[in-house]
């Protein structure tokens, strides 16, 4: 029976290549920035978390929470969360009126592969891509008569959490469907403090969600591949009230359907492809203690048709044609937002494929529209990186690019607070790094450092009391270190590994266009200087056993660096076990966040939980 069982799970399967993005921007032209892929184990471990959760214990980026039922957003080496791109697919949807993504709503379970470029590249991806990119992608279409599955997960937890989601695929040589569907709930009652030292129950706190995602693909002969993909989500929340705050009666619902369709040709020298993509974003919000109703109707429309040519000896070249329109509707009218480009890029690899230089630039044209009036701007943004294997265990990289975001719709005409003056923030990007990978006998030992530098003038940042509203507060300077450093050791059916992840921030405000302002040479607001997480763990047969520990340094809440936020530091457990029961694969997963209890902020006023903990199943049907 133990041989049986031991046979069946070699189906369990771990490929990290299967990691790496699909885009060809990233895999191809892109051989100088450094770009981090979530492996397949730690996608199984963090499956019923959100993005949020995974990013914030896996990787050296600062995630901006505000709590279980709040906002999570992301931030680039000192970048704003606005200057930071997420894409699903290959589109943008992040809310095109607020210029982010919330990370909280973005369930983990929901992607194939997760990939984190660090650094701009307007060029590649359009302007607003200061900091960073996060890559959300689904698997490639399968054509074939003999793929087909389904499979059930369900999980519960701390603070009355629920959690379930069925989802499968089918194939014959000619078609391709796939798809899932997912909820959950929970009511967040953890324990806190408040600010006469009680201790108390988060009141106002319920989360319910739902979330179906369908993907379709149709093969018309071996040469051209058409596809769509469709997801749709809703978030309703109840949001608790700050510390300052006796009571709240506040909720949220925040509902998105984005709609992504694409054509694919591929021949021996040649690619061409075509997608668009649909995305409205419905965020209503709701205070009965003052009568105030809002509702924040956006819609983006994105479109990019490319191609590529293989050159031979010569290297490749990709031309595309980029366009996006964003339009927001408001009781005074709609707003809109228009991009069109057009950007080309060329790899090429001299040298036996040792130097990988590539050479970007995207010609842009921005239209703002507030009713009848519309004003018109052009930009180029060109870049440059590049690659060399100076061992085959040592690689170099370097990246220099211009940046450039125009100010969203909610900065320029929010009611009340938005700005219309504002100036569009830009500058230059550098980084630098290595990546070392060694084997010695049992030891594997990988090694990756980054030094970074952008300077960026006319830089946005939201000011105020009772009216908040965005100012240009001239130019702020960032610079620093990131450090990834892994090794493992493996003997029989033991794997033993250990890595830190380090961040060193420093964005410090260089000049600004306010009299005698206190915030020159100061830290920007919610911004470490110190980042980082262990990871210590080992994998026996099908037991896997991780410990992760965060540290967040101090983080500034005002510009003049006055008040600040205590460092902080969490101890999280994750296990999982692979089985077999009536000859269906079953994973099980238990997670413990925050094991000993530390009471902590990431946004002031906004209490996380102390410890608590998540467990789950998923079960292979077919």
């Amino acid at each position: 029976m133990g041989q049986t069982q031991m046979d069946t799970l070699k189906e369990f399967k771990v490929r990290g290549k299967h990691n790496t993005s699909a885009d060809m921007k990233v895999n191809e032209f892109a051989p100088g920035q450094k770009v981090k892929a979530i492996d397949s184990i730690t996608l199984q471990e963090y499956h019923m978390q959100n993005m949020a959760g995974l990013l914030s214990q896996q990787s050296p980026v600062f995630i901006k929470s505000y709590g279980f039922n709040g906002l999570a957003t992301l931030s680039f080496r000192g970048a704003s969360a606005a200057q930071s791109a997420v894409l699903w697919n290959g589109v943008p949807i992040q809310n095109a009126a607020l210029g982010m993504a919330d990370l909280s709503t973005l369930p983990v379970l929901m992607m194939n592969k997760v990939n984190i470029v660090y650094g701009g590249s307007a060029a590649l991806w359009g302007s607003g891509n200061v900091g960073g990119a996060l890559m959300l992608e689904n698997e490639a279409p399968v054509f074939d008569s003999n793929h087909h599955s389904l499979s059930v997960s369900g999980g519960m937890g701390s603070f009355n959490q629920y959690q379930g989601g069925i989802g499968g695929s089918i194939s014959t040589q000619r078609w391709y469907f796939s798809g899932i569907v997912f909820g959950q709930s929970a009511l967040n009652n953890f324990a806190y403090t408040n600010l006469s030292g009680q201790t108390l129950n988060m009141a106002n706190d319920h989360l319910q969600s739902e979330a179906a995602q369908l993907n379709a693909a149709c093969k018309i002969n071996e040469k051209n591949v058409l596809g769509i993909s469709g997801w749709y989500q809703e978030y309703d929340r109840q949001i608790p009230p700050a510390l300052f705050e006796s009571g709240s009666v506040k909720n949220e619902t925040d509902g998105s359907l984005r709609l992504v369709a694409d054509w694919n040709r591929k021949t021996v020298a040649n690619t061409w492809y075509a997608k668009s993509s649909f995305v409205l974003d419905n965020v209503q919000y709701n205070d009965p203690s003052t009568e105030l109703k809002t509702t924040n109707l956006v819609n983006q429309y994105y479109q990019e048709t490319g191609w590529k040519k293989f050159l031979g000896n010569f290297g490749q070249i990709l031309l595309f044609v980029p366009v996006q329109v964003a339009w927001l509707s408001q009781p005074s009218g709609t707003r809109q937002q228009d991009k069109e480009a057009i950007a080309a890029a060329y790899d090429f690899k001299p040298i036996n494929d040792r130097l990988n230089i590539a050479l970007n630039s995207r010609a842009e044209i921005i239209n703002d529209r507030a009713g009848d009036t519309a004003q018109r701007e052009g930009l180029l943004l060109p870049g440059a990186d590049a690659s060399f294997a100076l061992f085959s265990w040592l690689v170099l990289r370097a990246n220099i690019q211009r940046t450039f975001r125009e100010p969203t719709l909610n900065e320029l005409y929010y009611f009340p607070g938005g700005n219309t003056f504002l100036r569009p923030e830009q500058g230059w990007n550098e980084d630098a790094g290595y990546t070392l990978k060694l084997k010695a006998g049992n030891f594997d030992l990988y090694q990756d450092v980054s030094v970074f530098n952008r300077d960026i003038h006319d830089w946005i940042l939201w000011l105020g009391g009772a009216i908040w509203t965005p100012h240009n507060i001239a130019e702020v300077h960032s610079r620093g270190i990131e450090t990834e450093n892994n090794i493992s050791y493996t003997t029989g059916k033991w794997k033993i590994r250990i890595g830190v992840n380090t961040a060193y921030v420093l964005a410090t405000t260089v000049s600004s266009y306010i009299f005698n302002d206190g915030s020159i040479g100061m830290q920007i607001p919610y911004t470490p200087r110190y980042n980082g997480q262990l990871n210590a763990g080992f994998t026996y047969k099908l037991f896997t056993f991780n410990y992760n520990h965060t540290y967040t340094g101090y983080r500034f809440i005002t510009t003049d660096e006055s008040e600040y936020l205590l460092p902080y530091q969490t101890g999280n457990v994750q296990l999982m076990v692979n089985t077999v029961i009536s000859r269906h694969n079953v994973r099980f997963t238990c997670q413990c966040n925050n094991i000993w209890n530390e009471k902590y902020q990431v946004v002031a006023y906004r209490p996380m939980p102390g410890i608590n903990w998540l467990a789950g199943f998923k079960a292979d049907l077919l």
